[in-house]
């Protein structure tokens, strides 16, 4: 799709936004997009817009730091509060609430918080720095975990005592199977993450369409794909059929990356893990092997973490369940906003909150 010219490209929209029209014909009917970059693409396209008003997108739990609990912030917090510790972590982290604070808080007050754009960067941050224990932030799901596995075993193999992981990786199918098996979450068909499905590639949702017998299609990420993913999902619901189709397979292969899994296995396992608004997902989380626990952070460095509140009002859980749209919710535009953030739905660009502000209902709302 990425080659064709720009009339082509209208035309193929102008021929999936009718052939959608269509096949919808007067049902209602919810899609969710799993990833919060496809959040953002619909909106930044206008892909809602274009849809019939039965079509409905609502966004699921594909935020990595929006699905982060709080108990996991406030231990980075009290991390970072340890004069021999530095914290690494991506940025989107840093304003992310906890129960009393944030990082960024703790940075200005003088914690030692570097931003980093990958784990690699924190590996060498702490073998320029040996005085300090040098803690890396895991945030994120299959697309990410990797990248830490590697530092780890990259951290074995020179002998690195002083480089740690506080890991919060997560796996999107078993939250998919959680959203389905509450019945709260009512959805007609699924837009699959193309970053992670690249990773893990299509089998670990065979669930959806065998046990749930919803259709899903793993999605790219232009306007387009979007689109073509959708009118995919119409025709299966149309024909009243489900199954797992790849629209996104100039990128995606049947089998993902084996070498990007090998490695993740070998240094992580699964286990269970708190989610933001979905609470314990049974094999949801990794947690690091016993071969390399020297660099897990909360087995060798020593915290008291304080107690664990959420934020009055804030429906972030609701949001990423699928459950209510951002505006509907009364701090948003409002007490909440990307500047002042209540919950971490509006932190993260990949934020659905963060994303409805900026390109979308926050515009009228505020």
């Amino acid at each position: 799709m990425l080659s064709m010219t720009n009339e082509e490209v209208k035309k193929a929209a102008a021929f999936f936004t009718r052939e959608i029209e269509k096949l919808a014909s007067g049902r209602s009917l919810r899609l969710m997009e799993v990833c919060g970059t496809h959040t953002v693409s619909i909106f930044k396209s206008g892909i809602r817009q274009l849809l019939p008003e039965n079509v409905e997108l609502v966004s699921g739990p594909g935020c990595p730091v929006c699905v982060t609990p709080n108990e996991y912030l406030d231990t980075a917090i009290a991390y970072s509060r340890k004069s021999d510790v530095m914290i690494t972590t991506f940025g989107d982290m840093l304003k992310v609430p906890g129960s009393s604070s944030t990082l960024a808080k703790e940075k200005a007050q003088g914690s030692d918080i570097r931003i980093v754009y990958s784990s690699l960067e924190a590996l060498e941050i702490a073998a320029k720095n040996p005085g300090k224990k040098v803690i890396f932030l895991a945030v994120g799901f299959e697309t990410t975990a990797p990248t830490a596995a590697a530092a780890i075993l990259m951290a074995d193999e020179a002998h690195l005592t002083n480089f740690y992981v506080l890991s919060a990786h997560k796996l999107v199918p078993p939250a998919l199977r959680a959203l389905l098996a509450s019945g709260k979450s009512h959805v007609d068909g699924f837009l699959l993450p193309g970053h992670v499905s690249a990773i893990i590639g299509l089998q670990p949702y065979d669930f959806l369409s065998k046990e749930y017998h919803i259709p899903g299609v793993v999605a790219g990420f232009e306007p387009l794909d979007i689109l073509q993913a959708v009118y995919m999902l119409m025709l299966q619901i149309h024909d009243q059929t489900a199954r797992l189709e790849n629209q996104y397979s100039r990128i995606v292969p049947k089998e993902g990356n084996p070498s990007a899994c090998t490695i993740l296995s070998q240094v992580y396992q699964q286990t269970d893990a708190v989610w933001r608004g979905l609470g314990k997902i049974p094999n949801s989380g990794m947690s690091i092997r016993e071969k390399y626990q020297a660099f897990d952070a909360l087995l060798n460095i020593p915290i008291i973490v304080e107690e664990t509140k959420e934020a009055s009002q804030c429906q972030c859980g609701k949001v990423l369940r699928g459950l209510l749209q951002p505006s509907a919710c009364l701090l948003f535009g409002k007490a909440c906003r990307p500047e002042h953030p209540i919950g971490s739905c509006m932190v993260s660009v990949e934020g659905t909150c963060a994303a409805w502000y900026k390109y979308g209902a926050g515009r009228w709302q505020v």
